[in-house]
This record gives structure tokens, C-alpha cells and sequence, in this order.
């Protein structure tokens, strides 16, 4: 683990293949088909490794959001399952981690911990699963229910999803197959574990029919801001990918985090908060606008109001709305509460028109973005980093392959002038990487217990 002396920040790349920005399709540099091409996935995970990122993070949703929904607009409506892509890409590379999402309102816990238990494994111990319980309507309709669980019955059911993933995980100790040929002993039986889990939401016997990997279980990744959310990551998270738009609100989320960790008995310094930002880099303050104006000058503008009614919680009618008024008030949602909460926020505190609002969320959908120098943009990512407000970030290229590879060539190094990144990595997982401490089996504390 670091201490206070050798602190550096922690990197992941937002990489979907279709690009961040939902105008970013139609940028001449971005493949056209790039959600959808192996080989430029390809691509990008090998320009992530180069720049020592210790991950390739992807979200994922389980319907179509056609227009300005997601990231990269309409080059996302339809794309890769992210843990079956990730297996694909984790040959090409040896160091970078690979955090793919899954959902806890609509799979169950035996298949997500398989799938990521076996990715982990494919990868030599560089899995990741981001947590969620996915907030819209059109995934409930795909999945046997007329309109999703109310907010806080989906976090109550995450809460008991990950509590059985992790129990599956322990399912075989770490030295349970001998695979001796002489003795004819492929594993120690005493070592395999049932489950035998009941709850509320889950019953599951187990055990989990994939071993433990070199980094002992995947990463838990989680991105919740809301209260219910909050409680989640301190509890359960090592990972959390947040959003902000201004260092207070940062500092705030990232003390209440660690102090709640720190109140039911966890290291804070075990949780890493890791805000995203979407960085438009320039060798020069100039060059960095022009490139965001040419991306700006692309949004469409039925994206543009599709992108604020998802992150609204998809019940805001802007048919017929002056786009250079005022955002009208939006309706509760069940979906994302945290995030229709930023939307309101930063439109309230720039006095943003529904005009001004879309173009600014349009490169990371509430994330912060930073357009600036190479130095500009370090400068703010060491006042984060050094004021309690991050312990890494998560970073959103706007547009692909360029927007990671300017992060690469002209910011990486100057962070690395400043002693705040990695030269080399540090292992080969993706928790040695990140610093994280390896996790033991409760059978192992069982046993210590026991002898002691």
C-alpha cells in the first residue's frame, strides 16, 4: 500500500469505442463504426497501457437509448457486452486493468460473479465489476417488468447482490487445487466451500464453479452518489467513480465517503474516490478551446435535449421549449436521483439556457470538463488530488483515438514531471496497481482465529 510520502494519483480510461461526447461520431477523427470494432478497441487499450492507466473502465445499459442518451450520441445505440469485449482485449495487453458493469436489478449473483471470476482469471487478476442497479425504464421493460423498481428497493437488492458475489468468490480457498498427478488429488475438498446463502432478495447454495484468480477476486467498482448510493460504495466499494463539477462538491462526497468507511470499521485508504473528467488538451489554452468549439459546433440539437431528458430521469417534455431560456423544473424520477440533481445544479449555478447546458454535458453527461494546456489541466488535477477531493480520476476522452492519446503525450508526462503518476507499474494486477490490499478469504480469518 502507499503512504502519505509516495501517494500518486490512479488513472482509468472511460473508452467506449463510439467516443465520450455525443457529437463525437461525426469528428473526422473518430471511426464511424468504433463501438462496434475490435480492432480499434484494440487500439485504444494498447494507447491506455502505454500511458500506465491502471484501467479500461465501460459502462453498459440493458436497452437501446437512441439519440444523445448515452455517450457518443447515436454511435452508441447499439454496442458491445463489456465483459465479453474485455475478454477479447486482455491478451493484447499485460498491466491494464479491465472494469466492466454489470447490473444487480437484473442479473443474478452465481452468473455475474462466473462471468467476472472468469474474466479476472482470462486476465491474470485485472478484473474490475462497476456496480449497478440501473436506472431506467426501457431496461425494465426487457426484462419481464412493466416499470423498474423503485430507487431505494434496487439499492437494498445491490446491497444483498454484492454480499452473495462475494461469498461465491470465496468459494475455493486460494490453494485448494493441488493438481498432483502422482496422488491422483486434483483439489483439496476441505478447501471448496458451499455458499448457502438465504435473503431477502436471493437464495444461492453454490459453490461458484470458477476458482480464485492471482489478485484473489475482482476489484469492486461503484458509482452511486445519492444517499442510498453513498451507503453502498462506503460498505462495499474499492473503487468509486464519481461526479463533479467543482472542488467543494468533490471535497464534500470524498470525506463523507472515507468518514463513513471509517465508522463501520473499514480503511478509508482501502476505498479510492475517482471523479470523472473529460479533458479537451491543447499545447496551448488556444488550441485546447478550438478543439472544443469544433466538437461543440457538431451536437445535434434533438441529441442535445435527448441527452438532458436521460439525465433528467426521462420524463422532461422540451417539445416546443425556448432552447435559449431557462431549463424547466423536472419531474422525481426513480432512475438516477444523484445525477438529475447535478443536471438542475450546474444549469442553476452557470445560468445556463437549455442551449448553453446541453453543449457543456455533452463530453461527459455531468462529469467534469477541463479544457486547457497540458499544464492547465495537471494543475487541476494535482488541486483535487491534494486537497481531499480525489484519490485518482476517471478519464473521458471526447472524442477517440486523439482525445486519449493528447492525454497520453502532453498531459501523462507532466504529471509525471511533478512525481504525482507512475514511470512504470507497480505489479501486475490490477490491485497491486491501484495499491489495494489483497483479499483474504473468511476462511483464512477463520483459521487464523481458530489458532489464535
Amino acid at each position: 500500500m502507499e503512504d502519505a510520502m509516495t501517494r500518486q494519483i490512479k488513472l482509468g480510461a472511460f473508452l467506449p469505442g463510439g467516443g465520450q461526447h455525443i457529437a463525437s461520431w461525426r469528428h473526422p477523427d473518430q471511426p464511424l463504426d468504433g463501438a462496434v470494432n475490435l480492432k480499434f478497441h484494440i487500439e485504444l487499450a494498447k494507447a491506455a497501457e502505454r500511458g500506465l492507466f491502471d484501467a479500461y473502465f465501460l459502462a453498459d445499459g440493458l436497452a437501446v437509448a437512441f439519440g444523445g442518451g448515452v455517450e457518443g450520441g447515436n454511435a452508441k445505440v447499439a454496442g458491445f457486452e463489456p465483459v465479453t469485449l474485455f475478454s477479447a482485449l486482455a491478451p493484447f495487453t499485460e498491466h491494464l486493468g479491465y472494469i466492466a458493469t454489470a447490473s444487480t436489478t437484473y442479473e443474478e449473483p452465481y452468473s455475474v460473479a462466473r462471468k467476472f471470476a472468469s474474466l479476472d482469471l482470462i486476465s491474470d487478476g485485472r478484473a474490475g465489476w462497476n456496480v449497478v442497479t440501473t436506472a431506467t425504464e426501457a431496461a425494465a421493460k426487457n426484462f419481464n417488468l412493466d416499470q423498474q423498481l423503485p430507487h431505494a428497493a434496487r439499492y437494498r437488492r445491490a446491497a444483498e447482490h454484492v454480499e452473495v458475489v462475494k461469498k461465491l468468490w470465496e468459494s475455493f480457498e486460494d490453494d485448494a487445487f493441488i493438481r498432483d498427478r502422482a496422488s491422483g488429488v486434483y483439489f483439496d475438498v476441505d478447501k471448496v466451500h458451499r455458499t448457502d446463502h438465504r435473503g431477502e432478495h436471493f437464495k444461492v447454495e453454490g459453490p461458484l464453479n470458477v476458482p480464485r484468480s492471482p489478485q484473489g477476486h475482482p476489484v469492486i467498482v461503484q458509482a452511486g452518489q445519492s444517499e442510498d448510493g453513498r451507503g453502498l460504495a462506503a460498505s462495499t466499494a474499492e473503487v468509486i467513480f464519481t461526479a463533479h463539477q467543482k472542488l467543494h462538491t468533490a471535497q464534500e462526497f470524498y470525506r463523507d465517503i472515507k468518514s463513513r468507511a471509517r465508522a463501520i470499521g473499514r480503511n478509508p485508504s482501502h476505498i479510492l474516490v475517482m471523479p470523472g473528467v473529460s479533458p479537451f488538451v491543447g499545447c496551448t489554452e488556444e488550441e485546447a478551446r478550438e478543439k472544443y468549439d469544433r466538437l461543440t459546433s457538431l451536437i445535434i440539437e434533438e441529441d442535445g435535449l435527448a441527452l438532458i431528458n436521460a439525465l433528467s430521469g426521462g420524463e422532461l417534455d422540451l417539445a416546443g421549449a425556448d432552447l435559449d431560456g431557462p431549463l424547466p423544473p423536472a419531474p422525481p424520477t426513480e432512475g438516477m436521483k444523484s445525477r438529475q440533481e447535478l443536471i438542475r445544479r450546474i444549469a442553476d449555478e452557470n445560468n445556463f439556457s437549455i442551449r448553453q447546458l446541453y453543449q457543456w454535458i455533452a463530453s461527459a453527461r455531468g462529469h467534469f470538463t477541463v479544457v486547457g494546456s497540458a499544464v492547465q489541466i495537471a494543475d487541476t488535477l494535482q488541486e483535487w488530488f491534494e486537497n481531499e477531493a480525489a484519490d485518482g480520476f476517471n478519464i473521458l476522452p471526447p472524442w477517440l483515438p486523439t482525445g486519449l492519446t493528447d492525454f497520453v503525450e502532453l498531459v501523462v508526462p507532466e504529471l509525471q514531471r511533478r512525481g504525482l503518476f507512475r514511470t512504470a507499474y507497480e505489479g501486475k494486477t490490477l490491485r497491486e496497481n491501484l495499491g489495494l490490499p489483497f483479499p483474504q478469504t473468511r476462511w483464512v480469518s477463520d483459521f487464523n482465529e481458530a489458532a489464535e
